[in-house]
């Protein structure tokens, strides 16, 4: 289902339709607002030049998140693959201190 949602950002309204909860939408205005707003204030910038401004920031952490979010997924697999030959020795550690107990008796 398609939500129709009126935000405000940079003064200028705007009708976003997606099937996201409109409450979503808003948050996502709201940060490109916050953007653009951030970046008209501090430099004098027209507000085309600030919506492109506020676009590259926002693009520039994105790709910082991905990036993170690799790294981590990195780090997750070497974990799991670690866990697992931990897992394995220890099997192997187990027989052969039932081997053990079995040669006393």
């Amino acid at each position: 289902m398609k939500n129709r949602v009126t935000v405000t950002i940079a003064d200028e309204e705007y009708t976003l339709v997606g099937s996201e909860e409109p409450s979503y939408t808003k948050k996502v205005a709201a940060h490109v607002d916050e953007k653009v707003r951030e970046i008209m204030e501090g430099s004098g910038v027209s507000q085309v030049q600030g919506a492109i401004l506020a676009a590259v920031n926002i693009a520039d952490e994105y790709f910082k998140e991905v990036e993170t979010a690799e790294n981590l997924r990195r780090q997750l697999k070497e974990y799991l693959e670690e866990a697992t030959k931990i897992k394995m020795e220890l099997s192997e550690a187990k027989r052969e201190i039932f081997k053990l107990q079995n040669k006393k008796q």
